[in-house]
């Protein structure tokens, strides 16, 4: 048989659990095998496109961007997603994961109780002690980058010019650590940087990526005598008001965002329409297993989410299978 490269991104991921996916077949409420945590909103960047920080956007809408977990607060959610059997934890933002102070600590003891780890991160930090740490501890980590050169990333992130040229330089010291850790990068695209993007994904190779995520920046270019006419962002999506009521994600990928609030996904994260519940006062094992949010969930209907879904994709394989007829499964 011809060897067949592998990939990490899939939206079959979740086929690989058949006892979770029986389970919502069963409508019996389980676990989330992945959950993304945003330890904190502090952010050492100014990004321009960053949805949580745009006036034009309801994402962030509640966000406090100096909120951050309490270090109790993150031990007890770990101890929690152990107990809990949880496969997967995602770092992200809100703000910079890897300013969080108890991060390597965090780190340290998922990994120890075998949690997958990944992290979004612009990689201004990761360096030293906690390069270290991640390198040992993740599967992934994947550097935000977007400007070619030093005015243009300045400019994209309000920080000083030489800072690109430090992200490079973290990145290439970590490729050489020579850790199982896949390092990637995330490029945002918009009309500034799309005639150099080939120069800044071969910057990526060279510099020790081992991929590169290629996004776009919506309508940067619309504007009251032009549309762009969106293909790419809605390639899986549908309208609203025509999409499957069900949203099987939501049991699968929650959120927990710095403000101690539990979300719904990181489409909705610092939104009151997406927000489950908050573990201020609680913890995530007994809100998560609560009638009350159950409820919630069963409750929930996708079609009222006027926006993109990060997760449409994957809610379409997932309602596609949960719907078919057990009868006629044998008509492979």
């Amino acid at each position: 048989m011809p060897e067949v490269p592998v990939t990490v991104y899939s939206s079959f991921k979740v086929f690989h659990y058949p006892e979770t996916i029986e389970a919502l077949a069963a409508h019996r409420h389980v676990a989330p095998l992945h959950v993304r945590i945003k330890p904190t909103n502090v952010c050492n960047h100014g990004c321009y496109f960053c949805a949580y920080r745009r006036d034009d956007l309801s994402l962030g809408s509640s966000m406090e961007v100096r909120d951050r977990l309490p270090r109790e607060k993150m031990r007890e959610i770990v101890d929690d997603l152990i107990a809990m059997d949880v496969k997967a934890v995602t770092f992200s933002g809100g703000g910079e994961p890897l300013i969080y102070p108890f991060l390597g600590e965090t780190l340290e003891r998922l990994a120890d109780a075998g949690i997958k780890i990944g992290i979004l991160t612009n990689g201004t930090q990761l360096r030293g002690k906690l390069a270290d740490t991640v390198a040992r501890t993740t599967a992934w980590v994947r550097i935000s980058i977007d400007g070619w050169d030093g005015p243009s990333y300045a400019q994209n992130r309000n920080v000083p010019e030489d800072s690109i040229a430090q992200v490079l330089a973290n990145m290439a010291a970590f490729a050489q650590l020579g850790s199982a850790c896949v390092l990637g990068a995330s490029v945002i695209v918009d009309k500034g940087n799309a005639p150099h993007l080939a120069g800044l994904v071969g910057d990526l190779k060279r510099h020790g990526a081992a991929h590169a995520k290629i996004s776009h920046c919506r309508d940067t270019l619309a504007d009251a005598t032009f549309d762009v006419v969106d293909h790419y962002h809605f390639e899986t999506d549908e309208a609203p008001a025509t999409r499957h009521p069900r949203c099987p994600m939501t049991r699968l990928l929650t959120v927990i965002g710095a403000d101690g609030a539990v979300y719904t996904c990181q489409d909705k994260a610092y939104t009151e329409a997406g927000k489950i519940g908050s573990i201020k006062d609680r913890s995530f094992r007994d809100l998560w297993t609560s009638a009350e949010t159950q409820a919630w969930l069963d409750d929930f209907d996708a079609r009222t989410c006027a926006h993109h879904c990060v997760a449409a994709g994957k809610n379409a394989l997932l309602n596609d299978f949960l719907d078919t007829d057990r009868a006629h499964t044998a008509f492979v």
